[in-house]
């Protein structure tokens, strides 16, 4: 049985002005899913995600989710296509609670669910029920970050996309997201991930992709990557 490809990104290139950041990209994401894109800083990685979600416009190529052209769709209605992306640096919205800024990721969703989408959320981060009525602004850096993944599972997204989930935090709290992303693809989430944290990235996902200098290098599943000599040399520090 062929796996089925739920996000397809053909020969995509991108431009900030002259300089040609994203050079004739080309991968996918199958459904069930966790695909991780590693590099160093200023690879692409993030200029990829922004790609797809439609920040950014690719001058060639396609790119395509549960098989219909997404290239030229607007970025705030990519959502309601199904795609959701929890932003580098988490950017929650400070001066409101963490509740509301969970609702606030349920607006493609029938009002009437979200009493059940946010208990949803409250089982997977516990935390956050503690925390429902406290301004966002006022939680620590893992909070923060666990509060934007929960404000994207709110519209119910069948691709997770995370850029750099690890940014900032502490190692225990590192460990902590990468055990949440884990559990969420074993609850049926499909998930892109951006990290520059390798390691973590290698060991959660079921197939990476390298890139360097805007390109991708190397591809293989996780295990082959963590093990790879050339990988841990680059980018695990063997």
């Amino acid at each position: 049985m062929e796996t089925e490809a739920l996000l397809k990104v053909e020969g995509i290139n991108v431009y900030y002005g002259a300089i040609h950041a994203i050079k004739d990209i080309s991968f996918q994401v199958n459904a069930g899913e966790i695909v991780t894109l590693i590099g160093a800083n200023g690879a692409g990685k993030t200029t990829t995600l922004q790609t797809i979600s439609g920040l950014l416009r690719s001058k060639t190529g396609s790119i395509t989710f549960e098989g219909h052209s997404i290239s030229n769709v607007r970025a705030d209605k990519l959502v309601a296509h199904g795609l959701a992306q929890v932003p580098e640096g988490r950017r929650v919205f400070l001066q409101m609670s963490v509740e509301e800024n969970l609702e606030m990721g349920a607006y493609t969703q029938s009002p009437a669910g979200v009493p059940k989408d946010l208990e949803m959320v409250y089982e997977l981060f516990p935390r956050l029920k503690e925390r429902r009525r406290q301004v966002a602004g006022t939680l620590s850096g893992g909070e923060q970050q666990m509060l934007a993944m929960g404000r994207a599972l709110m519209s119910h997204p069948r691709l997770l996309m995370l850029d750099e989930p690890s940014m900032g935090l502490a190692p225990i709290l590192v460990e902590q997201i990468f055990e949440i992303i884990r559990n969420l693809n074993k609850n049926g989430s499909t998930i892109l991930l951006v990290e520059q944290n390798a390691q973590m990235a290698l060991s959660v996902a079921h197939r990476g992709y390298v890139l360097e200098t805007g390109r991708i290098v190397t591809t293989g599943t996780g295990a082959e990557l963590i093990e790879s000599p050339e990988i841990k040399k680059a980018y695990l520090g063997g």
